[in-house]
């Protein structure tokens, strides 16, 4: 073999290569669909709806991915290629369609309410929530068993630093974006950056790939069924898991879908986009650092209870100081509050991250990706909940609005309001870690970690 030759199956069987800057590039692009609330209200500005009505793109974009990853992910387990490249066409032609459905709305809107165009509205939620949801799905899950099997005795490190680059992509995105509106008109940096993210994404879906002597069953083949892998352990297992995944993702989201509201009623007006990038770094370090911590551990639903104990203490704090309301007139409550908030982050990213290894330590390497993707599901159903709790909460247990101005804009704030979404939440991360310690069983290794220290300590 020449040196040529050498070189070239050096890069072709490298890891980095193969699968975590592939997966990098790959949830780099799709997690900027966390950067709809720097978009939304210029969208709705420009087709003349209401930002609460035209937020439900991304509800439908959050439901859609949950739903693609459920049903989708047997053809994960099949063919990362063939998923990898539907996830690259989906999500970049549905920010292209939706540049095309907000510049149609802008030119038909005159100002007039009655001049505003309803297929403009069903163009934007069939582009950003439909189609870019089937690209996040099969985006997300395409390179984590991929991941896990390269990095096979630091499963949690790697899954947890291609899923950072999930939260990640709203720290990198979410300043451009703002940038590029101040330069353009929003229907063309839709344009721009689905041209961009095609391109991160079609490198990433050419690099991907299994290591060699990973084999995966051809059709011929006897399979087990989804459910006589779940079946191996007692149902109660994977309920568990799901709710506790759906609870932490609801609750996240309740308030980070507020998160800006939040810097601003606690007084950080003028650093408010700093704090929201701050709190992506968090997002993604919680990714990161809580499943590359989980590879130490001999369960990994040690994690879980962690994060739900963390968010339960800082919830509590808040909700006993008031904080939201009294930190306009204490510098101290504020920054608890942004503690808060970035705690949520942290736990919230770090749910993510560890339910792949989770999973695969309770059923093994076999069929995970079409049981990460039914787990997937309770991501869609979250991102339903937890955006519409909030707003349940405000809108009918909230107490006087304040209007706020924000460079120039007004803001509309409901301090009780987004004070008392809290209560909902502590209660719920309490049933999270209540679900967490009896549902969840010990993984087999952690078993058998546990009778050896017994035998030994007996042998003593």
């Amino acid at each position: 073999m020449g040196e040529r030759e050498k070189k070239a199956g050096g890069w072709r069987s490298n890891k980095w290569v193969r699968a975590a800057i592939p997966g990098l590039l790959l949830h780099c692009s799709i997690g900027t669909v966390y950067c709809w609330s720097y978009v939304s209200t210029g969208i709705a500005n420009q087709i003349g709806y209401e930002v609460k009505t035209v937020n439900w793109a991304f509800s439908l974009a959050i439901f859609f991915l949950g739903m693609s990853a459920a049903f989708l992910g047997s053809v994960v387990e099949k063919d990362i290629h063939k998923s990898s490249l539907i996830a690259t066409i989906c999500f970049s032609l549905g920010m292209i369609g939706t540049g095309f459905f907000v510049k149609y709305g802008a030119n038909q809107f005159d100002g007039g309410a009655g001049s505003r165009s309803p297929l403009a509205l069903i163009g934007i939620f069939i582009c950003y929530g439909f189609i870019m949801g089937v690209g996040l799905g099969t985006g997300y899950l395409s390179p984590v068993k991929t991941l896990m099997l390269w990095f096979e005795d630091r499963k949690g490190l790697a899954t947890g630093l291609a899923v950072a680059g999930f939260g990640a992509a709203k720290a990198i995105g979410a300043p451009i974006m703002e940038a590029m509106q101040k330069s353009m008109d929003i229907d063309k940096m839709f344009y721009i950056l689905g041209g961009v993210y095609f391109v991160m994404m079609f490198t990433g879906h050419l690099l991907l790939k299994k290591p060699e002597g990973w084999h995966e069953p051809s059709g011929n083949e006897k399979k087990p069924s989804i459910m006589e892998v779940l079946k191996t352990k007692p149902i109660t297992n994977y309920i568990g898991i799901w709710l506790m995944f759906f609870i932490n993702i609801t609750c996240g989201l309740a308030i980070i879908s507020y998160e800006k509201q939040l810097f601003i009623t606690v007084g950080f007006i003028s650093i408010a986009g700093t704090l929201g990038a701050v709190s992506a770094v968090f997002n993604a370090g919680g990714r990161l650092g809580f499943s590359a911590w989980a590879d130490t551990m001999k369960d990994r639903n040690t994690v879980y209870k962690m994060i739900f104990i963390l968010s339960i203490a800082f919830t509590a704090i808040v909700l006993v100081t008031n904080g939201i309301v009294n930190a306009e007139d204490s510098k101290i409550l504020a920054v608890i509050v942004v503690a808060l908030i970035m705690v949520v982050n942290a736990g919230y990213g770090g749910g993510f991250s560890n339910v792949p290894t989770l999973l695969s330590d309770h059923y093994g390497m076999g069929s995970i990706s079409a049981i990460h993707g039914i787990t997937l599901s309770a991501w869609g159903f979250a991102g339903i909940a937890g955006p519409q709790l909030a707003a349940f909460i405000i809108k009918n247990f909230g107490g006087e609005e304040k209007i706020i101005d924000y460079h120039g804009k007004t803001m509309v704030i409901n301090t009780q309001g987004m004070q008392n979404i809290l209560y909902a939440t502590l209660a719920l991360y309490i049933l999270s870690l209540v679900i967490c310690l009896v549902l969840v069983r010990p993984t087999d290794k952690a078993l058998e970690a546990k009778a050896a220290k017994k035998a030994a300590k007996e042998a003593n």
